[in-house]
């Protein structure tokens, strides 16, 4: 290459200034791209850039090395780096995605090796042929430095020259400053009257968010309940369900909720081991409270002797609620019924107290309630005929923590819950029921 250049400069470059001054004072410059050139030769021709030689490292000393441009077929491609510092331009090079971006006031060009694309100023254009490494040096289409930077390329076909144009924006001079001229003198005004001070207005509140409403259903099983009345001293329970439903829904400005709860117990009346009938009868502890197979009987007079079989105990109750804080806490009227299968009658009663529902529009959340009826009540006949009011003062309790899963109605939720019955009337004692809980239910 050094020869060929050596050779192309001793024979042309007389020539080639003349061709390049010609092209400065008068002549209209030709793109690489544009028709008029010829057929470039295949290989390397040297270029002259505004009357000069480019060297590979214009920034060293030249020792006579010029770094020419190569010729692909019909295009011509010269080396990036050094053409665009020539103008002014800083050039930065990626090794890892070989790409180069050159920057210079008023354009930014940014082309990467192998891809036949040029982006200039963020607009993409393509190119005849992509940039490539040459000799350890990117070159690029003579096309990108005169769309890109405004210069004027030119080959010079029967010279094999190629020539380079470039002339850099002046940089505007500011017009001087000049001091204003003084103010005339005048005669003192007075001073205006202080403007109306603007009212201040009060803060927009901040709007309360509304609380969406949610409809859910979800039953639960009860883990080994523990009972306590006169068929159990504390027998664990086998079998054992509850659930809900409730829908919480706007009405006039208030959350207003309204909502079933079911509940039933299985659990065993055991009878020790040779007891009978007649064991009743005998004076405790030997006899009526010294074997559960002895039931104190409604109104509290006597023992009765009752087999061993499996009891149920079933409690359903209304609540209607109104919201009172949030989210989702409300104070809560219920109407409760409940029975079992040993011949009691069935009671019902009013009562209330303060519900928490769950947040089923958030993943994790927690629920409960505690509702007190001071009077839940039923008529019993015995067998002589005799009419007693039986009733009990009630507290019915439950606490959770629910699991919605994300994306689904579905969520879970566990706990504990109970209730607890003391003697209002003719009750043959204070019973309670108590397990903690799982179950699966759906929101909507």
């Amino acid at each position: 290459m050094k020869r060929l250049v050596t050779r192309v400069i001793a024979t042309t470059a007389s020539v080639a200034f003349g061709l390049v001054a010609f092209a400065a004072a008068g002549s209209t410059p030709v793109l690489a791209q544009a028709a008029g050139f010829g057929s470039p030769p295949s290989g390397e021709v040297p270029i002259l850039f505004n009357d000069q030689h480019v060297y590979t490292k214009p920034d060293k000393l030249k020792q006579g090395r010029v770094l020419a441009a190569l010729v692909r077929g019909s295009t011509i491609l010269v080396p990036l780096r050094s053409m665009f510092e020539q103008m002014g331009a800083t050039v930065s090079y990626d090794p890892q995605t070989q790409s180069v971006t050159v920057t210079k006031p008023g354009a930014t060009i940014q082309v990467t090796v192998g891809q036949a694309t040029v982006t200039i100023n963020g607009e993409s254009r393509p190119l005849d042929v992509p940039p490539e490494i040459y000799n350890g040096s990117v070159v690029v289409p003579v096309r990108v430095i005169s769309e890109g930077m405004g210069a004027y390329v030119q080959w010079v076909s029967d010279k094999r020259l190629v020539v380079v144009r470039y002339i850099a924006a002046p940089i505007p001079t500011p017009p001087p400053t000049m001091a204003p001229p003084p103010p005339p003198t005048m005669a003192p005004r007075p001073l205006p009257p202080p403007p109306t001070p603007t009212p201040t207005l009060a803060p927009t509140p901040t709007p309360v968010k509304t609380m969406a409403g949610e409809v859910f259903v979800v039953g639960d099983y009860v883990f080994s309940p523990k009972v306590y009345n006169e068929f159990s001293p504390g027998n664990t329970g086998t079998g054992s369900w509850a659930g809900r439903a409730a829908i919480e829904f706007p009405l006039s400005g208030l959350a207003v909720m309204a909502e079933g709860d079911y509940r039933t117990f299985q659990y065993p009346h055991n009878v020790g081991s040779g007891f009978n009938s007649t064991n009743c009868g005998i004076a405790k502890p030997a006899g009526a409270f010294g074997d559960p197979g002895c039931v104190t009987v409604i109104g509290g007079n006597g023992a009765t002797f009752v087999p061993a079989f499996n009891m149920q105990d079933t409690s359903v109750d209304g609540r209607f609620g109104i919201g009172i804080a949030s989210p989702r806490i409300f104070i809560v009227g219920s109407y409760l019924n409940q029975w079992g299968n040993y011949g009691y009658p069935k009671l019902a009663g009013f009562g209330g107290g303060l519900e928490k529902l769950p947040d089923l529009d958030q993943t994790f959340s927690v629920f409960g309630s505690a509702l007190y009826y001071p009077s839940v009540s039923g008529t019993f006949i015995d067998p002589k005929g005799t009419s007693f009011n039986l009733a009990y003062r009630i507290l019915r309790y439950q606490a959770g923590i629910s699991l919605a899963i994300p994306s689904t109605p579905i969520f879970l939720e566990g706990g504990l819950l109970g209730d607890n019955g003391s003697n209002a009337s003719n009750a043959p004692g204070n019973y309670s029921h108590n397990g903690y809980f799982a179950g699966l239910g759906i929101h909507f």
